[in-house]
């Protein structure tokens, strides 16, 4: 037979995988939605006071382009803040593992 050939994984294995994948995504779900929001306030406040403020904005902005604004500003601050948050959460999980296989012999 081969040496090199890896075993295969068991079930629980699996299991335990999916269910950390699984809790990984949640957590950057989570942390994505609070970053959204903020952001989404964050940006409309000045979008839209500038626009019933300014000459220019009111003249240029209507009221689709100020939603644009808001929802591009959320939906970039969505996904940045949960890819920093699952890639934290798999390295804290990837470390988490290396000590485990360190341990047991």
């Amino acid at each position: 037979m081969a040496k090199n050939v890896a075993p295969s994984p068991s079930l629980s294995s699996l299991d335990q995988k999916l269910a950390i994948a699984k809790r990984c995504s949640h957590e950057g779900v989570l942390a994505g939605a609070k970053a959204a929001v903020v952001a989404g306030v964050a940006a409309a406040i000045p979008t839209i006071a500038s626009a019933r403020r300014l000459q220019w904005a009111r003249s240029n902005l209507n009221p689709t382009a100020q939603a644009l604004i808001v929802s591009t500003v959320a939906g970039a601050a969505y996904f940045i803040v949960a890819d920093k948050a699952v890639l934290k959460s798999a390295r804290r999980n990837s470390f988490d593992q290396a000590e485990i296989q360190n341990i047991d012999p």
